[in-house]
């Protein structure tokens, strides 16, 4: 499976600092003079966008985290710039809860941060750009906690339990998901099966269609990737028209 030649895709991984908060700096270009329309599928993380038109202003964007897959359409001679979000960015650096716009967004004003045009010129500048501010934003006096759960969340690759979370961290699983449901929508088990999916995708991509990821077997593979993307495993593999971008958030190692 390949991405079409006409979509242009680069990502930029952020510095030490933001590696708590950040997933990755990238920009994604339709060069062709046709919309594409694709399928957005969940991936565990929330974007804020900034979407260039053919001879227009930008618009911005904060994007809510996806419990489903969704259709889209990228204009024809579109260029996004974006910055995706891991989940300890919405209380420490952003300051906003996030649980209004689950599977949906909100528009940002046009000087959001300080945007210019001259800023969304090439990736670099717009990483430059973006990582001083955000930089600026973090705020003292992280929850070990919170921290320590996300280090265990993202490192495991959603696998591990509600349960077994919660007594490595020492903080009750009521708690967590009061935080998970207040902060983000969702509770801490629907997030980590959304990371386990978005996990699995470079298997998919693969031709690796079975579990790899510590399914409970084959049907419940098939059936967690169908929720999620709309399509049994093979279907996503064979990606009929390249509506499904496969971008894992950053290269694999």
């Amino acid at each position: 499976m390949r991405t079409p030649d006409s979509i242009k895709y680069k990502v930029i991984k952020p510095e030490p600092a933001l590696s708590d908060f950040v997933e990755g700096v990238w920009m994604l270009e339709n060069t062709a003079d046709t919309a594409h329309d694709i399928v957005v599928l969940p991936n565990g993380r929330f974007d804020i966008i900034f979407l260039i038109l053919p001879n227009g202003p930008y618009h911005a964007a904060q994007m809510g985290l996806e419990t489903e897959p969704s259709q889209a359409s990228i204009p024809a001679k579109a260029i996004l710039f974006a910055i995706s979000f891991k989940l300890l960015a919405i209380e420490y650096l952003l300051d906003k809860k996030a649980a209004s716009i689950v599977n949906t967004a909100v528009v940002l004003p046009n000087d959001f941060w300080g945007i210019t045009t001259a800023n969304l010129n090439s990736l670099e500048n717009f990483y430059e750009k973006v990582s001083v501010k955000m930089i600026s934003l973090i705020k003292p006096g992280i929850d070990s906690r919170k921290q320590k759960l996300f280090d265990l969340i993202y490192s495991s690759k959603g696998v591990l339990s509600v349960r077994e979370l919660s007594e490595k961290v020492f903080w009750s699983s009521r708690q967590i998901n009061r935080y998970f449901n207040e902060f983000f929508g969702i509770s801490l088990k629907s997030y980590c099966n959304i990371l386990r999916f978005e996990e699995s995708l470079p298997y998919i991509t693969a031709g690796k269609l079975f579990p790899e990821l510590n399914f409970t077997d084959q049907n419940h593979f098939i059936k967690e990737v169908k929720k999620y993307s709309g399509v049994i495993p093979k279907e996503l593999f064979r990606n009929k028209n390249d509506r499904f971008l496969l971008f894992h958030p950053m290269p694999k190692k």
